[in-house]
């Protein structure tokens, strides 16, 4: 998992309509999923509710299995380490950051048991892959000048 986070925030950050991840990723597989997580991490002191010190509420939140970055209908394999840009569109979403809490974002390549298993092998069917199927893979996310990985958050006056 790749965690970014914010400082502790110095004023109040509403966010409102669609937050999208751009990605550049890489896997040595010819499969894979890619997690987005939008998350507001509460300060580690919470006078309110003790019980929420650091507490990390996740905002948005989709999964992409690579096979269907361009397509739902056509699926692709992936090309072994070939920089590949997906888009995870992680829905449209109302929510305010309060002063003090943080902003988080994480992605990462599983999400099991959330989500099943991915072999990390294109198969034509993923429910009947066998366990042959399964496979190691190392997984890349670039960010870089060229390769340059963002989220896209709109940001609106509170």
């Amino acid at each position: 998992t790749l965690t970014w986070e914010s400082k502790p925030l110095t004023e109040d950050v509403s966010v409102a309509g669609d937050i999208v991840a751009h990605l550049f990723v890489a896997t040595t597989g010819t499969d894979s999923d890619y997690i987005a997580k939008l998350i507001d991490v509460y300060p580690e002191e919470y006078p309110q509710d003790p019980k929420l010190g650091g507490f990390e509420l996740m905002i948005a939140n989709d999964v992409l299995r690579a096979r269907f970055r361009n397509s739902f209908v056509h699926p692709q394999p992936m090309t072994p380490n070939k920089v590949t840009p997906i888009t995870i569109d992680l829905h449209t979403n109302n929510h305010r950051f309060l002063k003090g809490h943080r902003i988080m974002m994480q992605v990462q390549s599983t999400w099991f048991p959330v989500i099943d298993r991915n072999p990390q092998t294109y198969v034509p069917n993923i429910f009947k892959a066998r366990a042959s199927d399964f496979q190691k893979a190392t997984e890349r996310i670039y960010h870089t000048s060229r390769y340059l990985t963002y989220v896209e958050v709109p940001v609106v006056n509170p």
